[in-house]
């Protein structure tokens, strides 16, 4: 199937989404939002798809945000019945794609941007690439953006970035040193490299790994003692199983695991 805004391709395992507006900087507009709901929803529907990588076209950004036209077009698609904020859907954690996701970070990453920051896994970034946030400077509130990221980074460094409005722009170096990002690469290597830690996940147990993301994830919803009753609560629905006994048995057995298929729909 052919796409408006994204390329999406599959192959031995790993899907690639790639943000397909350069002349836009890859900013998100509604065609986009719906298309990457798509293919989210495919990725966590499809048994052969284990790992999950995101990046953009070009080498300028990832995602510059919401195309201005959404918001200054004033239209009610998307908002909710006040008609006040809109409410876009197009990660994986905002579409329930519990799949490992990777992001490969090929430049500029700005405002809504930043949300494919806050809900991916394992973020790699390109040593060109910088990140800023510019809703204040437009007059626009900065509020999920930062309430996902401040997961990730230092509390002082996310307000600094929130209330600057693009006026500072945190480099690749300074993202890394704060836990934005877990490595940083070569611009023409970037690609080989998020191919190169997809392969690795790859070797392990796609169940394992989803339950692994609900539980990392879902727990951030709680205080410390309720997050651990979530996890267990996962550990248990997990427990089951037949990759929990398989891996046991493949090492005492000295030989690689067979990892039972996922099923086609979760």
């Amino acid at each position: 199937m052919s796409y408006e805004t994204i390329i999406f391709e599959k192959s031995d395992g790993i899907a690639t989404i790639t943000l397909n507006r350069p002349d836009r900087l890859n900013a998100l507009n509604w065609t986009m939002n719906d298309e990457l709901g798509q293919v989210w929803r495919e990725i966590n529907q499809d048994p052969e798809v284990i790992v999950a990588i995101l990046t953009g076209m070009g080498d300028r950004a990832l995602c510059t945000g919401i195309d201005v036209s959404i918001p200054a077009g004033g239209e009610r698609r998307g908002r909710d019945e006040s008609g006040g904020h809109l409410k876009l859907h197009f990660t994986a954690i905002q579409n329930e794609c519990w799949k490992p996701v990777i992001t490969a970070v090929n430049g500029m990453v700005v405002a809504g941007g930043l949300h494919f920051i806050a809900d991916s896994d394992i973020i790699i970034a390109a040593d060109h690439a910088t990140f800023f946030d510019t809703h204040v400077k437009v007059g626009l509130a900065a509020v999920h953006e930062p309430i996902g990221i401040i997961r990730r980074m230092p509390f002082e460094a996310v307000i600094r970035m929130s209330l600057m409005g693009g006026q500072e722009r945190m480099s690749v170096q300074r993202a890394y040193d704060l836990g934005m990002i877990s490595e940083i690469v070569a611009k023409d290597q970037l690609m080989a490299r998020a191919r190169e830690i997809a392969q690795k996940l790859m070797k392990n147990s796609p169940a394992a790994m989803i339950a692994s993301k609900r539980a990392i994830w879902g727990s951030l919803n709680y205080g410390l003692d309720q997050a651990i009753e979530y996890g267990w609560s996962v550990l248990g629905d997990h427990g089951g199983h037949p990759d929990s006994r398989e891996g046991g048995k493949a090492f005492m057995e000295k030989r690689e695991p067979k990892w039972a298929p996922l099923p086609a729909s979760r």
